[in-house]
């Protein structure tokens, strides 16, 4: 989920040019214990149990994508319990990674939205296998990994205006919410208008609604977990009124088997998936940037002159997550915005992402509660994150409409073409010409030329 940090990539262009640098203590560590040395808990001022009350604060903030992304995936035609193992699996891995490599107090999930085009864009509407989707994810993943280790990375994020990183978040908010929306019922298709209003007459359009209203207010209220709170309670209310069975709380994990190792690569390595690759690369990519760097500034891994300690690793082990994922059936695993809850907690260290990779990993056990979760609650919680995530409207040039024409243009053809590639490839060949053909040509970098005659080349022979 990306809310109100989404304004901290601002600071791409400062921070990401400059080295790694520690933060500097003189706190004494004499005979420290084993996780003393590990995540260096005396030098960030903090303790097991501040660390382990953060990791748990963040787990039940995010917790809600262990019963949302499987249905997602399920919709693509993916096992619903191998969904469900894979996307505790994955996180976990994905959490340890952040913990014991960067030492940073980061939890890591399937990505919100992205998972959203997995299904319903590749696989739905481009009619590509989930196997040739996974593909992609791993592809997108590769060249992530490859990007963090060298100075494209820097090269990229600087190269892309700021207008357009904010419409591409808002943009994949936009179209999750339009999913959430169809999901529950609140619209529907109509053959005149193409779109109208559902029927509130209908329990599920109704539950759903109440569950988007329910997470708005206890969120505002700042009530612990409220997201998977009001999912739980929404569940509880369809169970009495007879629209869930009860099918249990606890049991052995599902098979993985169904989608282990199942990514086609060969079958990804297709031009007309060239606009897929770089819609995952992309959306991940700057997600993580804002992510990272908000809660950094939260975390206070930030030095005097603005240096983020571990930025690097973090981005490695942020970009290696998504490879890691596409090997159980993940879609891109990214670093979630929810970890700022346990910063506010006193997370400081890895140890906190660890945390909450265990609790992952103990959540498998729970497949039976997974699979009663109703599409309706998990609509409202999409709906309810997909208008978090459109917050980054607000950090836009609104005065200059070389800037604002080509992000309105992100963010609406997103939904309305039902793909965030789309959305990203109209926006990006808008903004170029605009800037063209008003006497700003020094303001479109090398990276959005070349990136403009793919999106040319896509749209005339694809």
């Amino acid at each position: 989920m990306r809310g109100s940090l989404v304004e901290t990539i601002k600071q791409d262009q400062h921070v990401l040019n400059q080295s790694d640098s520690a933060i500097p203590s003189s706190v004494n560590s004499a005979n420290p214990g084993l996780l003393d040395r590990i995540f260096k808990l005396r030098q960030h001022e903090t303790t097991i149990k501040t660390e382990l009350v953060a990791g748990l604060t963040t787990f039940f903030t995010m917790a809600y994508v262990i019963f949302v992304n499987p249905n997602i995936m399920a919709a693509a035609g993916v096992d619903h319990g191998a969904a469900f193992v894979a996307t505790c699996i994955g996180a976990a891995l994905a959490c340890f990674l952040m913990g014991l490599y960067a030492n940073w107090p980061v939890g890591l999930a399937p990505g919100m939205g992205l998972n959203a085009f997995f299904t319903y864009t590749v696989v739905g509407d481009m009619g590509y296998s989930w196997q040739v989707a996974l593909g992609a994810v791993f592809l997108s993943g590769v060249l992530f990994m490859i990007m963090s280790l060298s100075r494209i990375r820097e090269w990229l994020l600087n190269s892309i205006p700021l207008s357009l990183r904010f419409a591409m978040g808002a943009g994949v908010g936009l179209f999750l919410g339009l999913i959430g929306l169809k999901t529950a019922g609140i619209v529907v298709d109509n053959p005149a208008t193409l779109l109208s209003m559902g029927s509130f007459g209908e329990p599920s359009t109704l539950l759903a609604g109440v569950c988007f209203l329910l997470i708005a207010i206890l969120s505002q209220r700042k009530m612990f977990g409220a997201i998977l709170f009001s999912m739980l309670g929404v569940t509880a209310v369809g169970w009495a009124m007879g629209l869930v069975e009860y099918q249990g709380l606890v049991s052995a994990p599902p098979s993985l088997g169904p989608t282990w190792m199942a990514m086609d690569i060969a079958g990804a390595l297709n031009v007309g998936m060239v606009s897929v690759i770089l819609a995952f690369l992309f959306v991940n990519m700057f997600d993580t940037a804002g992510t990272l760097m908000g809660v950094a500034h939260r975390a206070h891994l930030v030095d005097d002159d603005g240096r983020i300690k571990n930025l690097s690793r973090a981005l490695k082990a942020d970009s290696t997550s998504s490879v890691m994922g596409s090997f159980v059936g993940c879609p891109p695993v990214t670093s979630y915005v929810e970890s700022a809850s346990g910063v506010a907690a006193g997370g400081r260290t890895g140890l906190t992402a660890v945390t909450v990779g265990i609790l992952f990993l103990l959540a498998m056990f729970f497949a039976p509660l997974a699979g009663m979760i109703p599409a309706y609650a998990t609509a409202g919680a999409l709906i309810y994150v997909a208008m978090l995530m459109m917050s980054g409207m607000a950090h836009i040039n609104w005065k200059d409409h070389t800037d604002t024409i080509p992000a309105i243009v992100t963010v609406v053809m997103m939904p309305l073409t039902f793909s965030i590639a789309n959305g990203i490839a109209l926006g990006f060949l808008t903004y170029t010409v605009m800037k063209l053909f008003t006497g700003q040509h020094e303001k479109v970098s090398i990276s959005l030329y070349v990136l403009s005659v793919i999106f040319i080349a896509k749209f005339a022979f694809l």
